[in-house]
């Protein structure tokens, strides 16, 4: 396979599908726009989040306390999940044009937060291909909703409590929760992974170990270099608690309580709301995740230009396109779709 290529050139079992209905489709010139790859862009949104992490980091080992050290576990989980973001478009084949650039690049950022890339490239393919399907890996964490105030929040809490990270590095390790209700079936041939290519899966094998390794390295590392007790107060303690309510929840805004399952325009949702919001819960543009959806292949600095192009052709009417706070009545049950 061709190291310089186009999502299109990939064979059957590696490919994300674009879920683009026929009425609601933009002028292929557009797609070839917003599709470009920018290796510019991409750098400089891995930067940006590398560079926010070592600067909390190096505040919090500088002045250690509290004043410091407490709201700097609150910036660094937000910039984990950014990683996870980042870790996603390189599963995408999004971050950069030439595949060994961008699976490398991928596999770093996501190493240090748990993530073996070439697993979740796997898993979330089917979540794509198969969106609230019976092989979609995803519904278990955003399906059923609105389920109320109270179930919500205790799901956040024990998330907070670290209650559910295991689950959390499962899924990233290729292991997601199995929903029950839509997987159960006799029929071999419909066994989720049969979509994915032997290549992929071969990947993801080998990815897997070396996340192992790193994972015992570096705290070996940190112990003999005085760093220990930093590098499990800094990374891990947010790592297993800060950030997973953080990604339940952003999951649940992307997909819970929507209207109906028979097109990414209902089925997955948009976010918009104010800066902070979106700089806290979803970094490099994830909020658009309807366009995301339907345009696999529009890199996350595109995203917004394509909602923009969506909604100025009348493209977006009718689809899931929320204000943060609306969204959140919707999923504790406070407001009806």
């Amino acid at each position: 396979m061709k190291n310089d290529h186009t999502e299109t050139e990939l064979s059957t079992g590696q490919e994300f599908r674009g879920q683009e209905a026929r009425a609601n489709k933009l002028p292929p010139e557009v797609i070839k726009k917003l599709t470009r790859l920018n290796a510019f862009k991409s750098t400089q949104a891995i930067f940006e989040t590398v560079g926010l992490i070592g600067l909390c980091v190096g505040l919090s080992i500088y002045y250690w306390s509290p004043w410091v050290v407490i709201p700097a576990l609150f910036i660094i989980a937000t910039r984990q999940q950014a990683c996870f973001v980042l870790a996603h478009d390189a599963a995408h084949y999004r971050l950069f044009k030439n595949r060994t650039v961008n699976d490398l690049a991928g596999r770093l950022i996501a190493s240090p937060v748990g993530i073996s890339m070439c697993s979740y490239r796997v898993v979330h393919r089917l979540h794509h291909n198969h969106l609230y399907g019976r092989q979609d890996p995803d519904i278990p964490l955003h399906g059923g909703y609105p389920r109320g105030k109270t179930y919500l929040f205790k799901k956040l809490l024990k998330d907070l409590l670290g209650g559910t990270a295991f689950k959390t590095f499962a899924y990233f390790f290729g292991a997601p929760a199995q929903n029950n209700e839509r997987m159960e079936t006799s029929d071999k041939k419909t066994r989720p992974l049969d979509d994915t290519s032997p290549i992929l899966r071969k990947a993801a094998d080998r990815d897997r170990w070396s996340i192992v390794c790193f994972h015992v390295v570096l705290p070996i590392a940190a112990y003999f270099s005085g760093l220990l007790i930093e590098y499990l107060v800094l990374w891990i303690l947010p790592l297993v608690t800060l950030l997973q309510p953080i990604l339940r929840f952003r999951a649940i805004c992307e997909h819970g309580a929507v209207k109906n399952f028979d097109s990414p325009l209902t089925a997955a949702r948009t976010n918009l709301g104010p800066a902070w919001i979106r700089f806290l819960l979803f970094p490099h543009s994830v909020n658009y995740h309807i366009e995301h959806h339907l345009y696999p292949s529009i890199p996350h600095y595109n995203l917004a230009q394509c909602h923009e192009e969506m909604k100025q052709r009348g493209l977006l009417e009718n689809a899931e396109v929320r204000d943060i706070r609306m969204t959140t009545r919707l999923v504790i049950g406070a407001a009806k779709p």
